[in-house]
């Protein structure tokens, strides 16, 4: 067969096998909704002035907080994980690009083979002679050392998509990286804040339980003066010892907090260093929210559904290619032999060879089928989630403006409420000294204070847990 007709008889096959791609499936892929509002329901203007891109040191003053965040950052066994998480996505795209690259190898054997008498085989070796007089060995060794090549043409672009989609999804690892170090942060300050707030509420309650203390003892002198009953006693009494067990309550809350904390840094129990100030007189950071359209750029985890989309797309061009037909090169060249010393005779003992293969599917397409169609509907999957997670960012940032909002005028409101109750105590404890008052009166405006402080502390609180989520919100903390 000559050269040309075998070249004619590739030029076919080529062009059977091609056409057989041809008859892949064709799928209309979901695009996603990529508008975001102009302004986030009016609360906030079109000023692109954005709070989530300031750096966390600099978006947190306090030195105690900025500290337990670093030790996180270095300690933290779940980011650490995610760390792993990033290399393995790393390998993988090192491992797609060695696909559609030549792989060379040396390969080294020695075999043994005994052929029938009476096979095409076997009849040849019995008449050839190595010298005169001597008939090939039987059975036959078989000694070789030799470079082999292998190659798999990337016509259809099926291995150079597929290392694209790793490189797609090794930088949405990064973003998952990122968005991970972004909720780090907001709940080592959440629970901060958390634990600042309960120190002050300890504090709160051993000044009350003097207080009632000192009530307790004037209430006792005056039964001894006959001025009131027993039951009254009893009932200063039980104010005394229902503040002192809220006392507990309190420090078991601020153990769970101290621990959550040392969780979240990757280390064992262990006192938590904080601010010792007046955790009333902080005051919550002003906020810029910037417009709707920054938090594609600023959040992690937006950015990180943008990446599998792209690598969901070439995932879908992957699989149509296996549609059509591959393309394989495979070589080989050294020495073989059926004795050792012969190895070294060349070019006697030299051997090569050069195979080209094509393979294309033609009949039972029902695995790759499968794959194409699950790749598409994977990449819709895709699509909604990119989408659910932009109106998740954008309904975030909303709720939150709404809140600092809100909190501010509470704590505006519940502050007026403490200072009315606070000079309540004073009046009925006068009132009740001159037999103008109720003990019960007594007893119930105190209660009434300390449960006015306690929720004024835990409206700062909440104020100051709405500026941590705000910023998160806004995709600041792991810049």
């Amino acid at each position: 067969m000559t050269n040309k007709r075998i070249l004619n008889w590739v030029g076919i096959t080529f062009v059977a096998l091609a056409y057989t791609g041809c008859n892949a499936p064709s799928m209309v892929q979901k695009t996603p909704n990529l508008a975001v509002s102009a302004s986030y329901n009016n609360v906030q203007g079109t000023d692109s002035t954005n709070t989530g891109k300031v750096k966390w040191r600099d978006y947190f003053t306090d030195p105690n907080l900025n500290a337990l965040i670093d030790t996180a950052f270095k300690n933290n066994q779940e980011l650490n994980i995610t760390l792993q998480e990033i290399e393995i996505a790393r390998n993988e795209i090192r491992g797609r690009k060695g696909e559609y690259l030549p792989f060379v190898g040396l390969r080294g054997g020695a075999g043994l083979e005994k052929a029938g008498r009476y096979t095409q085989i076997g009849s040849s070796e019995a008449t050839t002679e190595i010298k005169p007089g001597k008939e090939t060995p039987e059975p036959l060794p078989d000694f070789g050392v030799n470079l082999v090549a292998r190659w798999e043409v990337d016509i259809w672009h099926k291995l150079r998509n597929a290392k694209k989609a790793a490189v797609s999804r090794y930088l949405g690892s990064i973003e998952g990286k990122n968005f991970m170090m972004t909720n780090l942060v907001s709940e080592i300050a959440n629970s901060y804040y958390e634990l600042l707030a309960l120190d002050s509420q300890l504090n709160i309650v051993k000044q009350n339980i003097d207080i009632q203390t000192n009530a307790l003892r004037i209430v006792k002198m005056q039964k001894e003066a006959t001025r009131v009953t027993e039951l009254a006693v009893r009932r200063f009494e039980a104010q005394v010892l229902n503040t002192q067990n809220r006392q507990y309550a309190i420090q078991q809350r601020i153990v769970e907090t101290e621990n959550r904390i040392n969780f979240l840094l990757g280390r064992y129990p262990q006192p938590v260093l904080r601010s010792t100030g007046n955790f009333e007189t902080l005051v919550p950071t002003v906020m810029q929210a910037g417009i709707p359209s920054q938090l594609l750029q600023n959040r992690p985890d937006v950015r990180q559904a943008e990446q599998e989309l792209a690598a969901a797309k070439l995932d879908i061009q992957v699989a149509r290619a296996n549609f059509y037909p591959s393309l394989g090169l495979s070589a080989a060249l050294g020495v073989q032999s059926f004795n050792p010393i012969f190895l070294g005779n060349i070019p006697k003992s030299l051997m090569a060879n050069l195979i080209g293969d094509m393979v294309g599917p033609l009949i039972n397409k029902n695995a790759i089928q499968a794959t194409y169609y699950t790749a598409n509907a994977k990449q819709i999957q895709t699509v909604y989630n990119y989408e659910r997670t932009v109106l998740n960012a954008y309904i975030e940032v909303v709720n939150q403006l709404s809140n600092i909002n809100n909190l501010s005028q509470s704590y505006d409101t519940k502050t007026r409420e403490v200072q009315a109750l606070t000079e309540s105590i004073n009046i009925a404890n006068r009132l009740f000294s001159s037999a103008r008052a109720d003990y019960m009166e007594v007893l119930l405006t105190q209660r009434e204070a300390l449960e006015s402080r306690f929720d004024l502390i835990e409206t700062k609180m909440q104020q100051m847990h709405a500026t941590v989520n705000i910023y998160r919100a806004l995709g600041g903390g792991w810049n």
